[in-house]
């Protein structure tokens, strides 16, 4: 499978961003897939994950209430609503696909890795 992470820009503090995750594969629906992060100057991080029938939405503690995690399987896409959004959330989005029902927040589980969108938010 192939992903295509968009819809990253600036955006001020407060303001909402939606990030969209597009993935090529007649089986996209069998992935989980999750979002990572990577601030400048910090190791990537686990943002949020999905499993393929939607049934289980883990999220980090910094974007817990925040932010949302969505998939359409029909569309092939993955959609993170980010919602006020702090200077802290600053960093390149990357969503990652791996096959099976497990969501982990380590990268290395990940088979499949999008290119990144870089959110900024100013303060």
């Amino acid at each position: 499978v192939q992903l295509q992470a968009s819809g990253g820009g600036l955006v001020q503090a407060g303001g909402s961003l939606r990030l969209s995750c597009a993935a090529s594969g007649r089986t996209f629906s069998s992935y989980t897939v999750s979002w990572f992060r990577q601030a400048p100057g910090k190791e990537r991080e686990f943002v949020a994950g999905i499993r393929s029938n939607s049934g289980y939405t883990p999220y980090a503690d910094s974007v817990k209430g925040r932010f949302t995690i969505s998939r359409d399987n029909a569309k092939n896409t993955v959609t993170l609503q980010m919602n006020s959004l702090k200077p802290e959330d600053t960093a390149l989005y990357f969503c990652a696909a791996r096959i099976g029902s497990e969501i982990y927040s380590a990268q290395a589980l990940y088979n499949y890795w999008g290119q990144g969108t870089l959110v900024t938010v100013s303060s």
